[in-house]
């Protein structure tokens, strides 16, 4: 079919087969590995798909065609069979077909052998079999002469219109980039770490960071010379890793001094697997590699030492893009960011420098262009991290894209100045009038969080924050002598702040927390003491998924500037993953499809961003400082679009909407807080159930037989103030991991339970009121769908756990405009309950008559 391109899904989950154009189901795993497979052969070695064809079977002795129709043999065919020619007719299988690649599913590990019977009964002189980016790939080889085929031959396959022979005379000007680095890297690390002498999965990401600098330095030195970074057909293992060991020593006698590689260092790998390796990459330039795919690439081995258990987490690129467009980093500006991790933000800040540069009459017509460009490079960014490899990765990233490795250091950047030492000491420290940090003039940063990796109050008593505050008697949080445990994100809010220059900007990923919840009130007081807060995007839930459930914000920050009047605030509802990390798709709600754009949200804010006040803008607005409420900087809070787009859809539907506190301060309903939470060790041990969040279901109050408390200690923890409940109060999920919002009528036997501190109870206390409402009419508005709409407004994170607070008083209920609608539905669910109650009862007979009944 020629240069084909996929096109889009029928149905959600189904595709065009790349090769064929044949309906294929791409949610099936192994046809996900035969799609990328196809389009490497396409992409990376030149293979026209109209050379290629799927599900081909290969004649083997007295299997048959014929055969297999009739079900007297197995249904063994060639995944994808590359051919000779396009010629649909050249499709022999004794003559034309010159490859064959088998493709399984990614926990499948078997095939070889089938494979190897493909090949031997055919013209084919190479295959492949692989399971995507789970560690399998092997390269297998037809000796045309013998017909015998060989295995740990060659470690690559050749190009359209090349020989296996050929495969190794490589030159530098051909090197292309590649179609998915990161899958290769993937597969090299499952595939090492699974079959070589290194089995802990840290050290194998530095043997690659190693392999990496060999392969960035061949690329870039000796140009007119051959790659020594290749895998010829005549080398052996033995030849191939003293190329890369050659190469490895000329890298490190470079950059032993700048303290990324020690003088001992060595590739560690043994021959075969460094020649394996090399085979891999041999045919892709790095250099040329979009940079995105590049750091990605590196990540994948950042990850299993890093994800989860020191709190590194690795911003995505488009969150990159937003915060610097925020800032807007300008030439000869200086550049740090004091969590550097793989180099990600200082990459993506110096092609902005380099995009003004270009731009701009004094650089763009100077015959010193190139020169400059590096120049900015090495002067004027600088990164920092604690992890010795995460350092390596980005001098290797800043090495590929124009240098400015220099810049980047080892040091724990939560240390006091004092505490710097070397290279870190010479590029952060100021010594006049004492050690204190050198200021920059932007800093941008994602820096370490979490709850599990609190840096231990003997080290945070160097910080403000890191002591425990209090209000003192003006109403205004003052640090106390007393130090606390504290996690690293707050540390790091006032140490950019000290490495910050006057005026300057910070742009910083924080947990959400910080920005409305009273036990964080401190930090935001902190922050916004004396210093502007220009920005706040709130990004989606799913950013840090799956390696991470915190909910953040990217924060705008002006160092010692008064506030400004307008706040710039938007909204990312995705950001193109979903919480398992899978790719999320756009979903079409006229045609009930999914489309084939990827949801990602900040590309919109980056262009909204360009016209603030445009009224069309779907998620940038700006917010009069003044008009902060409650001390809430949670952008969503005041998406007033997305409210007014409710409410329009209410009116429009003949309601009239009413705010919950608009019927509380009527009095005509009441609310009451649950009781709380009875010690575990009492659980199933009594008589009266304990209700939570879990069982508030379907309406109803779920009565979990293993969760029955004595009654005393029902009484104990209810008190005296504990609200006695009544048939037909309403209790709402006002905390919780994700039922927030969720509504159930006590019936007239839940008058005895006892509720968790996160339920809340209604009761109407004046149901002879203009809207109609009572209880049964209320219950129906709490849940309807347009009062279940505006909860993700109204919804914060506190720490980890989903919280409305009060703010579900701010609720607006689709009221009907006639009253008489209103009785009619309120009677219509009271008849249901009725009923339901009624068959309960029964039930209730039934266990006391017969006994020993559990429902």
């Amino acid at each position: 079919m020629g240069d084909k391109q996929q096109l889009g899904f029928l149905k959600e989950g189904w595709g065009y087969d790349l090769a064929t154009g044949k309906l294929v189901d791409m949610r099936k795993p192994e046809e996900k590995v035969r799609q990328k497979y196809e389009q490497i052969l396409h992409d990376d070695y030149g293979y026209d798909y109209s050379q290629m064809d799927t599900e081909v079977f290969i004649k083997r002795g007295s299997r048959t065609e014929k055969g297999i129709q009739e079900g007297k043999v197995d249904k063994d065919r060639a995944d994808i069979v590359i051919y000779s020619s396009n010629d649909v007719n050249k499709r022999d299988q004794h003559q034309d077909i010159i490859g064959i690649v088998e493709t399984k599913r990614p926990e499948q590990s078997d095939g070889v052998k089938q494979l190897m019977s493909y090949m031997s009964a055919s013209s084919c002189r190479w295959g492949v079999w692989t399971n995507g980016d789970l560690g399998g790939i092997e390269y297998l080889y037809k000796d045309a002469a013998k017909g015998s085929i060989k295995r740990d031959f060659i470690f690559d396959i050749p190009k359209c219109g090349e020989s296996a022979e050929e495969m190794g005379k490589l030159t530098k000007d051909r090197l292309i980039p590649a179609t998915d680095l990161k899958l290769i890297f993937k597969r090299i690390l499952k595939t090492l770490y699974a079959n070589t002498n290194i089995s802990r999965r840290e050290k194998l990401g530095s043997e690659m960071i190693r392999f990496i600098f060999a392969k960035i330095w061949d690329e870039r030195y000796d140009l007119d010379k051959p790659p020594e970074f290749r895998v010829g057909s005549e080398d052996t293992p033995e030849q191939i890793k003293a190329r890369i060991q050659g190469l490895f020593k000329e890298v490190k006698d470079e950059l032993v001094t700048d303290g990324v590689f020690e003088t001992n260092e060595e590739i560690t790998l043994d021959p075969k697997s460094v020649a394996w390796v090399v085979g891999q990459l041999q045919r892709y330039s790095l250099h040329d590699t979009d940079k995105d795919a590049v750091g990605d690439a590196f990540e994948v081995f950042a990850e299993s030492k890093f994800v989860g258990e020191k709190g590194e987490f690795f911003t995505p690129i488009e969150i990159i893009r937003t915060a610097i467009v925020l800032v807007d980093p300008q030439p000869h500006q200086s550049i740090l960011d004091p969590a550097c991790g793989s180099g990600r933000f200082l990459i993506y800040a110096l092609e902005h420098v380099w995009n003004i540069m270009g731009h701009s009459k004094k650089y763009k017509g100077s015959p010193d262009y190139p020169k400059l460009k590096q120049e900015a490079a090495e002067k004027y960014f600088y990164g920092i991290d604690k992890e010795i490899d995460l350092v390596k990765i980005a001098k290797a990233y800043m090495a590929i894209v124009g240098d400015g490795r220099g810049g980047i250091v080892q040091q724990n950047t939560l240390h006091t100045a004092e505490e710097f030492e070397g290279r870190a000491r010479d590029m952060f420290v100021e010594d006049g009038g004492g050690p204190h940090f050198k200021q920059f003039d932007a800093i941008l940063t994602n820096p370490p969080f979490g709850a599990n990796i609190k840096i231990l109050k003997s080290e945070a008593a160097n910080f403000k924050l890191g002591h425990v505050w209090k209000k003192d008697a003006n109403g205004e949080w003052q640090p106390t002598t007393k130090t606390k445990n504290t996690e690293p994100q707050i540390l790091f809010v006032e140490r950019c702040l000290d490495m910050l220059k006057k005026g300057r900007t910070l742009a910083i990923v924080l947990p959400e927390t910080i920005f409305h919840a009273p036990n964080s009130r401190y930090v935001l007081n902190y922050i916004r003491n004396g210093n502007n807060i220009k920005a706040i995007v709130d990004l989606a839930h799913n950013t840090f998924r799956p390696h991470n459930n915190a909910k953040t914000l990217l924060v705008v920050l002006q160092k010692g500037v008064p506030q400004q009047d307008n706040i710039i605030m938007a909204i990312t509802e995705e950001t193109g993953h979903d919480h398992q990390g899978r790719t999320l798709y756009r979903f079409d709600n006229i045609s009930h499809h999914f489309t084939g754009e990827i949801w990602d949200d900040t590309k919109i804010v980056r262009k909204e961003l360009q016209d603030l006040h445009n009224p069309d803008n779907q998620y940038v607005f700006v917010v009069k400082s003044k008009d902060i409420v409650k001390d809430i900087y949670v952008p969503r809070y005041y998406w007033q679009k997305r409210t007014l787009t409710i409410l329009a859809d209410a009116k429009k539907a003949g309601y009239k909407p009413v705010r919950i506190q608009k019927l509380l301060d009527e009095g005509i309903i009441t609310a009451h807080a649950g009781y709380g939470s009875p010690p575990s060790g009492f659980k199933g041990r009594g008589e009266i159930p304990y209700i939570r969040v879990a069982d508030i279901v379907n309406w109803e109050l779920y009565k979990n037989q293993t969760a029955l408390i004595p009654r005393d200690i029902y009484l104990q923890i209810k008190g005296k103030k504990g609200l006695d409940l009544k048939t037909e109060d309403i209790i709402f999920v006002r905390r919780g991991s994700y039922r927030i919002g969720t509504v159930a009528m006590v019936s007239p036997f839940d008058t005895e339970v006892l509720l968790t501190g996160e339920l809340v109870i209604l009761r109407v206390v004046k149901p002879d009121n203009e809207y109609g409402i009572d209880p049964y009419y209320l219950i129906y508005l709490m849940s309807h769908e347009l009062t279940q709409r505006q909860l993700p407004q109204k919804i914060m994170i506190d720490t980890t756990l989903p919280n409305i607070a009060d703010r579900w008083k701010e609720l607006y209920l689709p009221v009907m405009k006639d009253k008489a609608e209103a009785v009619k539905v309120s009677e219509r669910i009271k008849s249901a309950f009725q009923a339901k109650w009624n068959a309960q009862e029964e039930i209730a007979k039934l266990r006391s008559e017969f006994g020993g009944l559990t429902t």
